[in-house]
């Protein structure tokens, strides 16, 4: 029995997905790519080939800037980019190649310079349109469109995304339009994310190669603790300078190591097997400076017994270390200029130029260039220094260090006097806490008293509060103090840390006695005497 036509079930009937479907199954593909790989390749290979398969925007091609891997997120564009087709779908290799563009050349290069999209309704009715890379016999004979849009990276063209359009599409050429500038934004987008990862991934290279060269020659080498950025930058400075014959100085705050880092460029360099002198210029009285760094004759002056080779003879062939430089007076400054200018030395007393052949490696931490505007430092001799400054950083620039530097003490001085002292965890996170004015020879220090005075075998972190230096007072209240309140660990202070009259009233309290008057200001005998002299050079 057969079922009547008009109660037959019929099968319905699919229809082709819109092309409104169409787009959304697109970038819902691409979208899906971008959550898996943020790799350009990966995307734009596969974004061209649905803009074919699906939309039937044909012979798509990503063309980009020549080099734009290797440009920095702050890079400049070079003015005259060339470009060429990276990625591309519906081309054959040797198409692919064709597709090189001059800026402003064709159509795209032309957006490439103007940073504006063009729509091409006939190429065949372009003469702009070049054709290079497809030609047009290989094209539908019926009209063609071309359109091109802009790649930004970073507010810069970088490049274009292009595809062939048939005019009997039937999507809207404005929907088409929008579709093509938001995959255009996701490009760019992608190509920005690699460049920053690329720039992020040089920058780790470089740092672990610096790291690299630090810890297997430098800092191996020469003893140096410590594996901060701030360490390494100053490291890698020292070796790339270690076999030039130009004057080094050597900046940063006291008690960063200034002595260590000069012994370092000096064993570092062709000189390391000739003498390595070291001058304290602040410890030199000013009547002395000439005979200490060239030598005298004798009878050159009173006690002159015997003649005498100075730092500089001494250190023939070799390196000579001016620690402390600015505080060289300003005759020796013009003297100590016309030696490293011509090469020779005169003794006091004498007639006789010797000649002499060393490498000036200088520090300092006063601002030299404010020194050459008081007019205290030879602006010549601040030029002549500089040739190669290398800042050494401060303990406070190079925290990751502590740790470091604190066991490399105390293992140190545990040997020294025999004792067998540790550090708790707690400990050394207050150690790594503090901003250490005295650099890395406070924490030296600290350590040192550390383990002389603790009698713990394990100091925990309030015991390295209680031996660590107060806090700084107002001067007023240091005077104030009383001797029994002096702390056990003096604070390290800057050389101006104590106006002139403060001083003298501490000596007019104590009898002239310049250690109770020192032990008064929460001072040093060296660091008060260091003060007083300056106030008082004849004395």
């Amino acid at each position: 029995m057969s079922v009547p036509a008009k109660s037959r079930p019929t099968s319905p009937v699919r229809s082709e997905p819109s092309w409104r479907e169409q787009e959304r199954v697109l970038l819902g593909e691409v979208m899906r790519l971008v959550g898996q790989s943020l790799a350009p390749e990966v995307v734009f290979k596969e974004m061209l080939h649905l803009l074919s398969e699906l939309l039937g925007l044909n012979r798509g091609r990503i063309v980009l800037i020549d080099g734009i891997e290797k440009l920095g997120s702050q890079t400049r564009l070079p003015s005259n980019p060339s470009s060429s087709i990276r990625y591309a779908y519906g081309l054959t290799p040797e198409e692919a190649a064709r597709g090189r563009y001059a800026h402003g050349e064709g159509i795209t290069g032309t957006v490439l310079a103007t940073g504006q999209a063009a729509v091409i309704q006939n190429i065949d009715a372009e003469p702009l349109f070049l054709a290079r890379a497809v030609e047009r016999a290989r094209l539908p004979q019926e009209i063609v469109a071309y359109i091109a849009i802009p790649i930004e990276m970073n507010r810069r063209v970088v490049g274009v995304l292009g595809v062939h359009r048939i005019r009997r599409r039937k999507a809207l050429l404005s929907d088409d339009l929008a579709l093509l500038k938001m995959l255009a934004t996701l490009a760019g987008q992608l190509l920005q994310l690699q460049s920053l990862v690329e720039e992020k991934t040089r920058e780790l290279e470089a740092r672990n190669l610096m790291l690299s060269r630090a810890l297997d020659s430098a800092a191996a080498r020469y003893g140096i603790i410590g594996s901060s950025p701030a360490l390494l930058r100053a490291l890698d400075e020292l070796e790339r300078v270690s076999q030039a014959t130009a004057s080094v100085l050597l900046l940063g705050e006291s008690g960063t190591g200034k002595e260590l880092f000069a012994r370092a460029l000096h064993m570092a360099s062709p000189r390391r097997d000739a003498p390595f002198i070291k001058v304290n210029c602040a410890a030199i009285p000013d009547t002395l400076f000439e005979s200490e760094l060239f030598g005298h004759e004798r009878g050159a002056f009173t006690g002159a017994a015997t003649s005498r080779a100075g730092w500089f003879e001494q250190a023939d062939g070799g390196t000579i270390f001016l620690d402390e430089i600015g505080e060289m007076p300003l005759a020796m400054q013009t003297k100590l200029l016309r030696t490293l200018q011509e090469g020779t030395i005169v003794r006091l007393g004498g007639k006789r130029e010797v000649p002499i052949d060393v490498r000036l490696v200088a520090a300092t931490n006063r601002d030299l260039a404010v020194e050459v505007e008081r007019g205290s430092f030879r602006r010549d001799l601040f030029y002549r220094l500089n040739v190669i400054p290398i800042h050494l950083p401060s303990l406070a620039e190079r925290r990751d260090d502590i740790r470091a530097l604190a066991l490399h003490f105390l293992n140190r001085n545990n040997q020294a006097n025999q004792r067998n002292v540790h550090l708790s965890t707690e400990a050394l996170d207050v150690l790594a806490e503090q901003s250490w004015p005295g650099n890395i020879r406070e924490l030296s220090n600290v350590i040192e008293r550390l383990v002389l005075l603790t009698d713990q075998s394990l100091v925990t972190a309030e015991e390295v509060q209680r031996l660590l230096p107060r806090a700084v007072m107002p001067l007023p209240a240091i005077a104030a103090v009383a001797e029994s309140e002096v702390p056990l660990v003096r604070e390290y202070l800057q050389h101006t840390s104590h106006e002139a009259e403060t001083l003298r009233q501490a000596m007019a309290r104590h009898g002239g006695n310049q250690s109770r008057a020192a032990q008064s200001l929460g001072l040093t005998p060296r660091q008060f005497g260091y003060r007083w002299r300056k106030l008082h050079p004849d004395t």
